[in-house]
C-alpha cells in the first residue's frame, strides 16, 4: 500500500536535526515558535506548539527560562523532546523524566541521547510495517501497534514512579 510504504519512509528519515544544526543564535518566542514544526513528524492537523505552552512548560520547571527574551539551543532541544513525550505522558511527568536524565550532563548529551532513543523507536516501528501488503492486514497491525504502545506507557508509569520516589521532594514553605 502506498500510504503504508510513505508512512515507513518519514518513520525512518524524518528526525530533529542534530545539536550543531540548532540555531546557535538566540531566538525570540516567534521564532521559536516557526521552528518548531519542523523538528518531528506530524500527521494532520495536530496541536501546534504556541508562546502560552512554552511559558507554562518553564513555570513548571520541565525546561530552562529563557536567557532575556531569547532561546538558545538548550532550549530547543528541551522542546523537541518535550513535544515528543507530551504525546504519551503529561508535561509533568516528561518534565519529571528530563530532569532525572539530565542530572550531571550537559543539555548536548541529553539531546543526543533523546535523539539515539528517538531514532531506534522509529526504526523498530518503520520495521513492523514492512509486513504490510494489503488493507485487510491494517486493523492487525493497528491493534499490535496499540498494545504495543500500552505495554511501553505500563512500563514508562512504573519507571517513572520509582525515580519519582527516588528523587528528593522540595520542602513545602511553613505557614
Amino acid at each position: 500500500m502506498e500510504e503504508i510504504r510513505e508512512l515507513k519512509e518519514r518513520l525512518e528519515g524524518e528526525r530533529p536535526v542534530e545539536w550543531e544544526a540548532l540555531p546557535d543564535i538566540g531566538l525570540y518566542m516567534d521564532q521559536l515558535i516557526s521552528y518548531m514544526p519542523r523538528q518531528l513528524i506530524r500527521y494532520g492537523e495536530g496541536e501546534s506548539l504556541t508562546s502560552a505552552m512554552v511559558n507554562n512548560y518553564i513555570k513548571d520547571g520541565a525546561m530552562p527560562r529563557a536567557e532575556g527574551k531569547r532561546y538558545s539551543r538548550t532550549h530547543l532541544a528541551y522542546l523537541t523532546a518535550l513535544c515528543a513525550l507530551k504525546q504519551v505522558l503529561s508535561v509533568k511527568d516528561a518534565g519529571l523524566l528530563l530532569a532525572a536524565a539530565s542530572e550531571g550532563r550537559e543539555p548536548r548529551e541529553l539531546y543526543e541521547q533523546f535523539r539515539e532513543e528517538l531514532d531506534r523507536a522509529l526504526d523498530v516501528t518503520a520495521g513492523s510495517l514492512d509486513a504490510t501488503d494489503g488493507e485487510e492486514e491494517l486493523p492487525g497491525l493497528a491493534l499490535a501497534l496499540a498494545l504495543r504502545s500500552y505495554a511501553d506507557r505500563l512500563a514508562c508509569q512504573r519507571l517513572l514512579e520509582l525515580l519519582r520516589e527516588r528523587r528528593p521532594q522540595p520542602e513545602k514553605g511553613k505557614k
